[in-house]
């Protein structure tokens, strides 16, 4: 493939469906589905080898240059307020470039994006969807043909500079579409291993403990996700977590086991197309994290969210938080041959001041 003209990109968002705080270290699994709210990334030449960055986030154009393997202004590397995944995701493929030999020549990088409300994010996974974007279109616009392992592992390598312990279940929903079971690798032994033998190496060696594939979408059960108005901040709660003395005890111990054995009974009974069983492991998902919410006061469910959950099981649906909790977005599984009880728990979550957002399932994730 010869480098230059426009490339075009684009990735979907995501949400949990189960597996939440366990999956942040390594080898826990957890479920999630691409939503069909796309971020969009334009790749097109420019003069010279300074890259510039447009997001439809940020108020101007941002023009930046190269410091070694690092982009930043002309004072230095760094990326600008906004642009921090984007500028990683660049330089991630710039390193697999050099390291091959290639020229990184200059570009325009500009991001649209579908996963916000006049720049409140709905908690979609924009972060990993520009990401996983990105890499896609600034490794096809300078010539590389990746598969999607390649450009997942690309886009994890770069968010872990950024966040080290943020999961990647993000970056393989919105690489492989559709419903996914995700376990993350090493994310501090994966960056070691990059920036000790260079990132082709790390493309080839193998993760311990990363696992993804796809699963088969839930037989008769429709996916309805509402909106709490409020963002949330994963990394933030996620640290908050870390700080406390909760983790490595007994409590923490037992969360995990169950919730490992929930996701796992999630997958079964989706390979299986038991309906009734993946109900009962949503609730006992919800259960499990309203526990942890109880005994660590992470504020996880807030009075929005749990309206959320209580509307659907009074159906005879089941929901819970997708994410991290304490605002963005909660999932819930209806009967999708009742299109009336549908309509009262989305009435019951307005009431509640929750948004039923009109997304479904991606089928399709990140293409070449």
């Amino acid at each position: 493939m010869t480098p230059g003209g426009t490339v075009v990109r684009r990735a979907p968002g995501k949400l949990f469906v189960a597996g939440e705080y366990a999956v942040v270290d390594p080898g826990n699994p957890a479920i999630l589905v691409a939503v069909d709210r796309y971020v969009t990334v334009t790749v097109t030449g420019l003069p010279g080898t300074g890259i510039e960055f447009t997001s439809d986030l940020g108020p101007r154009a941002v023009r930046l240059r190269w410091h070694g393997a690092r982009l930043g202004t002309h004072d230095g590397p760094g990326a600008p307020a906004g642009l921090a995944h984007v500028v990683s995701a660049t330089e991630t493929v710039a390193r697999l470039l050099t390291e091959r030999g290639l020229p990184v020549p200059g570009f325009g990088l500009r991001v649209e994006s579908g996963l916000h409300d006049n720049g409140t994010k709905y908690g979609l996974g924009s972060s990993g969807a520009v990401t996983v974007a990105a890499v896609a279109a600034v490794a096809a616009f300078c010539g590389l043909q990746l598969p999607p392992e390649d450009r997942f592992r690309l886009a994890l390598l770069a968010t872990a500079e950024i966040d080290p312990r943020a999961s990647g279940g993000d970056l393989a929903a919105s690489t492989w579409g559709g419903w996914i079971a995700y376990q993350a690798p090493d994310r501090a032994a994966v960056r070691d291993l990059a920036r000790r033998h260079g990132v082709q190496e790390a493309l080839r060696a193998p993760w311990p403990h990363f696992a993804a594939r796809r699963l088969p979408a839930p037989a008769g059960l429709s996916l309805q996700v509402g909106w709490t108005g409020t963002p949330a901040s994963t990394a933030a709660l996620v640290s908050d977590l870390d700080r406390r003395t909760w983790r490595g005890s007994a409590s923490h111990r037992t969360f995990v086991e169950t919730t490992t054995d929930c996701v796992h009974a999630c997958a079964a009974a989706l390979e299986q197309g038991d309906r009734r069983s993946l109900l009962e492991q949503i609730r006992r998902a919800r259960r499990e994290l309203a526990r942890l919410d109880d005994e660590v006061g992470l504020g996880i469910f807030t009075p929005p969210l749990t309206a959320l959950c209580d509307a659907a099981e009074a159906a005879g649906g089941a929901a819970k938080p997708s994410g991290a909790g304490g605002g963005d977005c909660g999932i819930a599984l209806l009967d999708a041959e009742a299109p009336r009880d549908i309509d009262q728990v989305r009435e019951r979550w307005a009431t509640a001041g929750v948004l039923p957002l009109p997304v479904r399932p991606a089928a399709e994730g990140n293409e070449e």
